[in-house]
């Protein structure tokens, strides 16, 4: 089984990219939907026991959380800690599920692949990338999104040139979605053919 690994900054559209991958028929673990589930079970009490004031209603708050986060990033580790253990049980899960059901290929997205050296995980990792100007244009179009916190995120993810030097496979979200699919598609081909198979 080929475990591919997707990765991109904020903005460059990474998540519709998974989603395109997902709809060409490849079984897509999705780190961050998996943390977002976390913070409703597993990782609720040793969260809230570290950062009280992100317990809101028995779950963690996800912008309660971000505005603590704000003002002291140092204690991202500390989240890390807890958080990390618990979303590599849930990959291993996937994965065991997959090779049981013979999965040919599968898809882990991870944010921060790099950053936590998510890369020794996988056999090859996709990049997804855009124009600097492109990825500020969409992220400061979020709700709630200001440039302060933008840099923030920024700052704690390897340079976008740094991603792309390192990837065995560029999708390039600039020349719309049908373009990005096309890419995709190319990739998937790529792959099952064998041409990139060590």
């Amino acid at each position: 089984m080929i475990v591919l690994g997707l990765t991109g900054s904020i903005g460059t559209g990474k998540s519709t990219t998974a989603q395109m991958f997902s709809d060409l028929g490849v079984p897509v673990h999705d780190a961050d939907a998996t943390v977002h589930d976390l913070y409703h079970k597993e990782a609720v009490a040793p969260v809230a026991e570290r950062f009280p004031e992100a317990l809101k209603d028995g779950a963690i708050d996800r912008k309660a959380l971000s505005a603590v986060l704000a003002q002291a990033p140092e204690r991202f580790r500390e989240l890390e800690a807890i958080i990390h253990p618990l979303v590599r049980a849930r990959e291993n899960a996937f994965l065991d599920a997959a090779r049981r059901n013979g999965s040919a290929l599968v898809l882990l997205d991870i944010p921060l692949l790099y950053e936590t050296g998510g890369e020794k995980r996988v056999d090859k990792v996709v990049v997804v990338t855009c124009d600097p100007e492109t990825q500020r244009q969409r992220v400061l179009a979020r709700p709630g999104m200001t440039a302060e916190k933008f840099e923030l995120i920024l700052s704690r993810q390897m340079p976008d040139a740094e991603k792309r030097r390192r990837a065995d496979f560029l999708i390039d979200t600039d020349r719309g979605l049908e373009a990005a699919r096309k890419q995709v598609e190319e990739v998937l081909l790529e792959l099952r053919q064998g041409k990139s198979i060590a």
